[in-house]
């Protein structure tokens, strides 16, 4: 198997995740996106972080980071102020309806796990986990 195959299960399995999340998440009017921030926020120090700070953890250009974050915040599930060290700095931290919303999406993401590695052994199961996170990290 070549390369190319490898990439092209990948993002077969990406896309297939994704649509499945987006379908689950979709009647509560929220994306993957807006979750995985709100899942950002949710494990971060004092459960806030910069604009800057989410734009780099998710690869996002400022302007993409700076709309899910004002779609979260008109939803209730995030707010943004300036930092108190420096108010140019843009702070983002999450609500107690985030972290609501936070635990409804974990039910989805691990009823999709299941669903996902369903036709895996639990050796199987551990096989692919070490291996993903092996490729995970020759990535960084």
């Amino acid at each position: 198997m070549d390369q190319l195959t490898y990439g092209v299960l990948f993002k077969q399995i990406h896309d297939e995740l994704e649509k499945c999340l987006n379908n689950a998440l979709r009647p509560r009017d929220l994306t993957l996106a807006q979750v995985g921030m709100l899942m950002e926020l949710r494990y971060a120090s004092e459960k806030q972080m910069s604009l800057k700070e989410l734009e780099r953890r998710f690869h996002v250009a400022q302007s993409t980071a700076a709309g899910i974050v004002s779609r979260l915040e008109q939803k209730g599930f995030v707010e943004s102020f300036g930092s108190a060290d420096d108010r140019r700095i843009k702070m983002v931290r999450i609500t107690s309806a985030g972290e609501q919303c936070c635990q409804f999406a974990d039910q989805y993401l691990n009823q999709t796990e299941v669903t996902l590695l369903s036709g895996l052994t639990e050796t199987e199961q551990s096989i692919l986990l070490a291996l993903l996170q092996k490729i995970c990290s020759s990535l960084k």
